[in-house]
């Protein structure tokens, strides 16, 4: 390991608990789980007590801020081994990225208007081929100013270059974190992992979520495989972060250039492969026979799970259910494949753009049966009965 550590506070020195390391497929996959209930920002804190994690660094943000809050308090625990407060999201995210350099494997957080603070380094991170794990918790960004949930803020975010999961519940939030480092780790991906979950409906709401032991982490993240070498006394930092790009003439400065954010691209492509066992898919599909199909990701797919019971229960009608896990790398081929049969597809958001209906409609045959609809956003809610109204209308039905 590259980086070094230190305690400076007194708040850090506790010991480290005994924890013995696993593999990610034993931590996510065959360890024994027990229940436990909390909100999803405990969540957060509970993946990252047992994600091994080097260095954590925080700003404050509504809704993020308590899951960071309680980070802070698995440093003074002693599972993490460095962790402060920044002066605000950029610098959280350049010093993030700068520790991710050095060989350590980190975590972060951040919601709406930090996200587009911090938009920059993004970019950087997956251009610099670093796999940080960044927690968002989606909220408004926009004018008036609104800390209410939507998550227009991941729009920005679809052409950065890192991985982007969405988590529906509290669960999907504690096992896509420790996912994505089991993930982003891998030599052939090594890019960073945004974990994306609707702000207050899932932070600070409770469910029984489903927990492994806290005395198992993941193995050891080992930069020495990594395709980029970490920055020490073997690999001095002029040799990656000098510009030659700039020194030299266009046609290679562009050649360079191009080539380089090609291999970001397809990094996340070889991703797909271990979102499939780790996360059991890009896509979950429920009554994949369905006339009518729903594909949604985050919070939209609980709501539209309470729709899909009113109307089977009480209207008899059946629709079927497409759940988006992973928004980046796209699942292009497995949604056009689970809604190939369909007549109609309605596609309910937590966001005014719509930016999920628009990557559907840009990957499926037959447009037109696409419905993109309900929107909500501002932090209203989205009520069964708007997404039933939407359902009836698709089926003619008064």
């Amino acid at each position: 390991m590259s980086i070094t550590h230190t305690n400076s506070n007194a708040a850090g020195t506790a010991s480290c608990p005994k924890q013995k390391a696993v593999s990610p497929e034993e931590l996510l996959l065959n360890a024994t789980r027990s229940r436990a209930f909390m909100t999803g920002s405990e969540a957060v804190a509970e993946a990252v007590r047992r994600a091994g994690v080097d260095m954590a660094i925080a700003y404050p943000i509504t809704p993020q801020s308590e899951s960071m809050h309680l980070t802070g308090d698995l440093y003074a625990q002693g599972y993490i081994k460095d962790y402060y407060r920044a002066e605000n999201e950029f610098a959280v995210m350049a010093a993030v990225h700068g520790a991710s350099l050095g060989g350590g494997r980190v975590f972060t957080a951040t919601s709406g208007p930090g996200t587009l603070r911090a938009m920059e380094m993004f970019p950087v991170w997956a251009g610099s081929r670093q796999p940080i794990v960044c927690a968002f918790m989606c909220r408004g960004v926009a004018l008036p100013p609104s800390i209410q949930p939507e998550n227009i803020e991941m729009a920005f975010l679809l052409d950065t270059g890192m991985i982007m999961l969405h988590a529906e519940n509290a669960q999907d939030f504690f096992d896509f974190i420790l996912a994505g480092y089991a993930i982003a780790e891998q030599p052939e991906v090594h890019i960073p992992v945004g974990v994306f979950a609707d702000g207050f409906f899932v932070t600070h709401t409770r469910e029984v979520i489903m927990l492994p032991p806290d005395d198992i982490k993941l193995d050891e993240y080992n930069p020495d495989i990594a395709p980029i070498p970490p920055f020490d006394t073997e690999h001095a930092p002029i040799r990656m972060v000098r510009d030659p790009l700039l020194n030299k003439c266009n046609f290679v400065s562009y050649a360079a250039s191009a080539s380089w954010h090609q291999e970001v691209l397809a990094a996340a492509e070889r991703a797909r492969k271990h979102i499939n066992k780790y996360m059991g898919g890009l896509i979950e599909v429920e009554n994949p026979d369905a006339d009518i199909m729903i594909v949604a990701s985050g919070t939209a797919v609980s709501q539209s799970r309470e729709a899909i019971r009113t109307m089977a229960e009480r209207d008899g009608i059946r629709i079927g259910l497409v759940k988006v896990k992973s928004v980046r790398p796209f699942p292009a081929a497995e949604i056009a494949q689970a809604t190939a049969h369909a007549s109609a597809i309605i596609i309910p958001e937590f966001n005014a753009g719509g930016w999920l209906a628009r990557d559907i409609m840009g990957t499926i045959d037959n447009n037109s049966r696409v419905i993109a609809e309900p929107r909500v956003f501002g932090g209203m809610s989205m009520p069964e009965e708007i997404i039933i109204e939407v359902v009836k209308k698709a089926k003619g039905i008064k």
